[in-house]
């Protein structure tokens, strides 16, 4: 089957209208304003959030609550208005870790073929259920190839498929031709599960194509989840509620599952990557029991406003977030057990920080209101984030933007930048004229197989309906061979989620910094100033999905 083009805003335009081609008349105090920014107060934010004393900032602990008071300190002293609950900067988040008990139970039932028990952690795993502490299902099986329903793509792998009442049988994966950020979005277990779930399965089962590969244990290592103030999950990168399994399945259990349905495991992989679907029905139903335990904290996202000067677009907003946390204090490495996160992500809130004092400094505030938005626990899931795009402290429907700021990896001089996701709405016009007005060039993402789409902040946003971007480094250099992502990748392998990630002994580019804080700060403030808010490209995948939701 021939995937059908996605329309405009999928990829980066190869030549974009000479209106986004110029670059923007910034006034000269908003200008005045952004000279203002200063390489050593990124530098000394850094220096504090990733201090060993906050113990690497894992949510729920004093190390985190000090990042906390650091950050509403300094909102107080930038003049930024609190944002969040009663009158405060705090936004309260109830985080659960469940963990799947090791007595999970699973059986096979081929029929007059006779019942086969399936070893936990050898031949299944089951992800934790954060809203029910038993379960039990007994159901049939079907496959449902990968799990895919995008119409608009030329593909749906539940057309010709009852699934309403069943467990679905998947494979990870999209068919060749899906863009990257489709294929991420696609491979999403919530996009997963909420698929099921609209098809009316009451499980998903996600088989490995890995003969050799082991399968996750869950009963020490757990999920996270969101859950509101009525005791039920809120928000969830792993969970819905009419999906009562979430399991995986070793490489020899779907080959036995082929097999009995008389279907080749390569013939059906190969058509599924040529994008032809391969869903069937399958001989076979499963009974499963498993249980759960749960540990419960709480960790705010920290909100501060900068109030807009029009007197009817300050009721819109734009969102500049970071996330505030990492991951705390671990299996140690050359010594060292604390993660303090240096990049990953006190660079990030470092130059919210910053944004903050530039819009401070202006006499004459944008016309639309701003919001700094500092989330907790995205490295547990994205989940501050989710929670404040769904549950937000403003009305939701008045967030028009959000500008994405996690670990923008500035080690080497910033002269040209990624927009992940921003190719999807005008917010690329905001993008190209405020990396003109500074010099910088704009690239497609050197690394798509990262994922990066998908795996920050900004993407909480994109599902609530909202116009996103994140801004990475690009690949160009000052010597020409213009190939910064192979810095990067070595980089990256040395102290991306390891103790590494110091200030202390880090590599850092502050003067990148400050362009860094200039480029998101100026496309904040485009954005804010624009007598119309951003819209999604016509025809855009994301946008025919969620741009209903801020309508």
């Amino acid at each position: 089957m021939k995937l059908k083009s996605i329309a405009t805003g999928l990829c980066l335009a190869l030549a974009l209208p000479a209106a986004l081609a110029q670059s923007p008349e910034v006034p000269k105090k908003v200008a005045k304003a952004m000279e203002k920014v200063k390489p050593s107060d990124i530098r000394n934010h850094i220096a504090y959030l990733a201090d060993d004393k906050l113990l690497g900032r894992k949510p729920g602990t004093p190390g985190y609550q000090m990042a906390v008071d650091y950050v509403t300190d300094q909102f107080r002293k930038l003049n930024v208005q609190p944002a969040g609950e009663n009158n405060t900067y705090l936004q309260t988040v109830r985080v659960r870790t469940a963990y799947t008990n090791p007595d999970a139970t699973m059986q096979l039932d081929a029929g007059a073929a006779g019942v086969a028990e399936l070893a936990y952690g050898k031949d299944f795993s089951i992800f934790p259920n954060a809203g029910q502490e038993q379960v039990t299902v007994e159901a049939p099986l079907v496959f449902a190839g990968f799990g895919i329903s995008a119409p608009d793509m030329n593909y749906d792998d539940y057309a010709n498929l009852d699934a309403k009442g069943k467990i679905v049988v998947i494979m990870r994966g999209t068919p060749e031709g899906f863009p990257s950020t489709v294929s991420s979005y696609s491979t999403d277990y919530q996009t997963i599960l909420n698929t099921a779930a609209k098809n009316g399965a009451v499980g998903v089962l996600v088989a490995s194509l890995n003969p050799a590969g082991n399968l996750p244990e869950f009963s020490s290592r757990g999920m996270s989840s969101v859950m509101g103030a009525d005791g039920k999950v809120a928000a969830s990168r792993s969970y819905h509620e009419s999906i009562k399994v979430l399991g995986m399945l070793h490489f020899n259990v779907l080959q036995k599952l082929m097999e009995g349905a008389n279907l080749d495991l390569v013939q059906v992989a190969t058509n599924l990557r040529n994008g032809q679907p391969a869903s069937a029905n399958l001989p076979f139903s499963i009974e499963t029991s498993y249980s759960n335990r749960y540990e419960d904290i709480e960790s705010p996202n920290v909100v501060g406003k900068i109030e807009g000067s029009d007197p009817v677009l300050k009721n819109e907003y734009v969102v500049h977030s970071a996330h505030l946390d990492h991951i705390g204090v671990g299996r140690p490495i050359d010594g060292d057990s604390i993660y303090n996160g240096a990049h990953d992500n006190a660079s990030g809130v470092a130059s919210l920080l910053e944004i903050a004092r530039v819009y401070n400094n202006l006499k004459q505030k944008p016309k639309r209101s701003i919001l700094i938005v500092m989330v907790t626990a995205e490295e547990m899931g994205l989940l501050g984030s989710a929670y404040f795009a769904k549950y937000p402290t403003v009305p939701a429907s008045q967030l028009v933007a959000n500008v994405n700021t996690d670990m923008p990896t500035l080690i080497a001089p910033l002269l040209s930048v990624v927009p992940l996701g921003a190719a999807h709405s005008s917010l690329q016009g905001e993008v190209q004229k405020a990396s003109n007005y500074l010099g910088l060039d704009v690239e497609e993402d050197p690394e798509p197989e990262q994922n990066r789409f998908v795996r920050s902040d900004q993407y909480s946003f994109v599902v609530q309906g909202v116009p996103a971007l994140h801004i990475k480094y690009g690949n160009k250099t000052a010597d020409g061979k213009n190939n910064l992502d192979e810095t990067v990748k070595v980089w990256r392998e040395k102290y991306y989620h390891k103790p590494q990630d110091n200030f202390e002994g880090g590599t850092f580019d502050f003067d990148a910094a400050k362009k860094y804080v200039q480029l998101n700060f100026l496309i904040g403030y485009l954005v804010a100033q624009d007598a119309q808010r951003p819209t999604w490209n016509e025809g855009d995948f994301f946008g025919n999905r969620f741009g209903s939701i801020k309508e």
